[in-house]
């Protein structure tokens, strides 16, 4: 799953910043985003916008970043994002694949 993932946010940096990226550097799950990609705000921005469309609305990129003081966000890596969106996504499916609860039965039936 986390490979899947790394890929799809791979596939949105590339999108994001241009595949010129890519010829210089691999994105691994220890890249970070601001030493090793060197993201702007405005990136940021438009990062969270394309995991919302891809993942909905419980991965909410702008909240995991207000977790975390300014040290954390410029160390911030890929693989913690990566990660954090697996636990999202994990959450997510075993949410709907809970058994649903039984209807109960009428506590009266109808005589006639």
């Amino acid at each position: 799953m986390a490979t899947d993932i790394l890929a799809e946010i791979t596939g949105m940096i590339v999108e994001i910043v241009g595949d010129e990226f890519l010829l210089s550097d691999e994105i691994t799950m220890s890249t970070t985003f601001n030493e090793d990609l060197a993201l702007e705000s405005i990136e940021f921005v438009a990062l969270a916008e394309l995991l919302h469309h891809r993942y909905g609305a419980g991965v909410d990129l702008m909240g995991f970043l207000s977790e975390k003081d300014m040290d954390g966000i410029l160390a911030m890596s890929v693989g913690e994002l990566v990660t954090h969106i697996g636990r999202i996504t994990h959450d997510s499916l075993a949410r709907a694949a809970a058994p649903a609860a039984a209807p109960s039965a009428p506590a009266s039936t109808l005589a006639g």
